[in-house]
């Protein structure tokens, strides 16, 4: 039975790691299209890339840094769409339900940020910006990043160093290179 245990822990940090090796998105790339959920947890769909919007990664719903970066978002939501951004898209490697609850807690009153569960990783790792946070998350999670996108290519993005780092992804920054 150990071994069993120790083949199956094997082949799930070989499936975590072969996760974690995609190159990194940049600018001029396509964003490529994989299955998210928004709102409900047993429909997937595709982010619509058509026209400038923006992608926010943030590591985890509920984590004290996303918690503080997302209401800016939400704040300046107007602000986004002056400068003709047609969707905000927060995605996090969490799972549908814990996405919505972190909306309904971020924004009572509604938004038209839209929260996106990536609750496999497949588009955050299909862009290259999985990492392991197994230590303090228990799993792989997404760095924190922004992709601003025109017409589904990646017209910039910044990464940030540290994923408790809210500098390059801030939205006052966002909206100043828009």
């Amino acid at each position: 039975m150990a071994s069993v245990l120790a083949n199956v822990a094997q082949a799930a940090h070989s499936a975590a790691a072969a996760m974690l090796s995609a190159a990194q998105i940049e600018a001029g790339d396509p964003i490529p299209q994989k299955p998210v959920k928004e709102e409900d947890p047993e429909r997937s769909i595709t982010l619509d890339l058509s026209g400038k919007n923006i992608i926010l990664g943030v590591p985890g719903a509920f984590t004290p840094p996303c918690s503080s970066q997302v209401p800016q978002y939400i704040a300046d939501y107007e602000k986004f769409k002056a400068k003709g951004v047609k969707n905000i898209y927060v995605v996090a490697v969490n799972d549908a339900f814990v996405v919505k609850a972190w909306k309904e807690k971020l924004a009572p009153q509604g938004t038209g940020v839209r929260f996106i569960a990536d609750d496999k990783g497949e588009f955050t790792s299909g862009v290259g910006l999985l990492f392991d946070a197994s230590g303090l998350l228990g799993s792989p999670r997404s760095k924190r990043y922004v992709i601003v996108a025109q017409d589904g290519n990646v017209d910039l993005i910044a990464v940030e160093d540290q994923p408790a780092n809210i500098t390059s992804t801030a939205a006052n920054v966002v909206i100043a290179q828009l």
